[in-house]
């Protein structure tokens, strides 16, 4: 079976290949994109390297996963985004279940870019899985992941401390 490839309007949505861990490297190197994603890695190569392993894991335990983003009109990477399977350490209700998750580059932020793909994500994924619950978690104070969510149909139902001292909000959609 090959990957899936999903087409927005504005966006082509891909499986991530070997090489686009740099891709992502490159994305939170940016403070601004890299503020609600916890504490910056000593070595960002390495990290994304290996969450780029994680994430090709999802697709091939699980058989969903991150995309990748590029706009249709320039090639231009948007940011990845998608439902994948985690195991964060947070117990029944998030680690149990597919989590959804997005990061986009800072220059595509407020087009709804994210709400486009996202949707398709979630219109395919429950296309291709059956419709289940999906959980995600958003860092307090991002108010913009939180609003979108919210139009994804996300609704909060608790929250976590992480090891930081950081709160996430825990959300779901049934």
């Amino acid at each position: 079976m090959s990957p899936p490839r999903i087409e927005t309007d504005r966006l082509t949505l891909t499986v991530p290949g070997r090489e686009d861990y740099i891709l992502m490297r490159d994305l939170v190197a940016d403070p601004e994109v890299h503020r609600y994603l916890g504490p910056r890695p000593d070595d960002p190569t390495t990290d994304m390297f290996s969450r780029a392993l994680r994430a090709a894991g999802s697709w091939h335990l699980y058989g969903y996963g991150l995309f990748l983003a590029h706009e249709k009109a320039s090639g231009a990477f948007v940011g990845q985004l998608g439902v994948f399977h985690s195991l964060r350490g947070f117990g029944k209700g998030m680690d149990d279940v597919p989590e959804a998750g997005w990061i986009l580059a800072r220059e595509h932020w407020g087009k709804g870019l994210a709400r486009e793909a996202m949707q398709a994500v979630l219109d395919w994924f429950d296309a291709a899985q059956g419709p289940q619950r999906i959980a995600c978690m958003i860092e307090r104070g991002n108010a913009a992941s939180v609003a979108l969510a919210e139009r994804l149909g996300f609704v909060r139902y608790g929250e976590h401390e992480l090891a930081d001292g950081v709160i996430v909000d825990l959300l779901e959609r049934t």
